[in-house]
Order: structure tokens, then C-alpha cells, then sequence
């Protein structure tokens, strides 16, 4: 569920929502909102893990009505067993034909997200302070501009010294 959830979400857009990934356009779109591709796979996943849930329900409640050496829910019990098996089975198959086998990273989009992230003032701290990075964040928060521009503005960095500090791959690991 979380996974769907999160690709479906990913791929919101394409002009508002997050629009990291590109998913594919198999359905025709919105009745209300023409021009919109729909996340059916997505949604079909969450419902059936919603099914699957309900089904873990009724089988723990089965199990919990085993008296002595007997369980009379062991019908249900195997019933709710297959019936989830065979949902998650098909629903994975499905998902990943119609969804996950088109799935493009909108590399564009996410390159602005990254470029244009008020955390990587972080990366400030050791050249101009807390205070000073906290004032170059503020300022591209409250004008909208980027974090370069701020600093720049502020004077507090050149171009050069920016370029240098600030480089979103050196963030993502452990430092040498």
C-alpha cells in the first residue's frame, strides 16, 4: 500500500503535486478533468491491500476461535488465505505490466526540486555561520528566489564559493 501510495503521489501532476515520476498513460483520463492520466493501477493496488487487511482480520479472529483441538473457522480461514493470495498475486502482476514497466523519472522536475531546496543551506553552515545560512534561507523563502541568489545578495558567498559548498550529491552519503 505505502509503495502505491508514494508512486501515485510521486507522479502527481503535472503542473501542481510533485511530479517526480512519469507514470504511463494507460487509461483515458478524468471524467471531470480532461487532459489528467489517472492513477487507476495505483488505486487498484491500495484496494486490494485494503482487502487483504480485512481478509488477515477475519483470519485472526478465525484463529483466535480455536478451542481446545478444534477450529470450526478453518473454512474461512483457508478461504480468506486463497482469496488474499490470489489478489496479491494478479494485483502485482497487473501493476507491474501497466505501471511499473513505463515509470520514468521526470529528471527535469526533479533537478529543480533539488536545485531549488532550502535544505541545502546546510551545506552553508561551515563557510558563513547558522546565523548567516539561516538569513540566506529565510531570504529565498520569503522572495522566492534560490538560495544563490540570497547568498549572493547577502553578500555572504561569490558565485564561486556557492557553486563549491553547495553540491546536493555530497549530501546524500556519508562524508570522506
Amino acid at each position: 500500500m505505502k509503495v502505491a501510495n508514494d508512486i501515485r503521489l510521486l507522479g502527481s501532476g503535472p503542473r501542481c503535486g510533485l511530479g517526480e515520476l512519469i507514470l504511463p498513460e494507460n487509461e483515458p483520463g478524468s471524467s471531470i478533468m480532461p487532459g489528467k492520466v489517472n492513477r487507476t493501477q495505483c488505486e487498484a493496488i491500495t484496494m486490494v491491500c485494503a482487502q487483504v487487511m480485512g481478509n488477515h482480520v477475519a483470519i485472526t479472529v478465525g484463529g483466535s476461535n480455536g478451542h481446545f483441538e478444534l477450529n470450526v473457522f478453518k473454512p474461512m480461514i483457508a478461504n480468506a488465505l486463497l482469496h488474499s493470495l490470489r489478489l496479491l498475486g494478479d494485483a502485482s502482476a497487473s501493476f507491474e505490466k501497466n505501471c511499473l514497466r513505463g515509470i520514468q523519472a521526470n529528471r527535469e522536475r526533479i533537478s529543480k526540486l533539488l536545485h531549488e531546496s532550502l535544505m541545502l543551506v546546510t551545506s552553508l553552515n561551515p563557510k558563513i555561520g547558522y546565523d548567516n545560512a539561516a538569513a540566506v534561507a529565510k531570504k529565498a523563502h520569503k522572495e522566492g528566489s534560490t538560495l544563490k541568489e540570497a547568498a549572493l545578495s547577502l553578500g555572504v558567498l561569490t558565485s564561486e564559493e556557492f557553486d563549491t559548498l553547495v553540491v546536493p550529491e555530497k549530501t546524500i552519503g556519508p562524508s570522506d
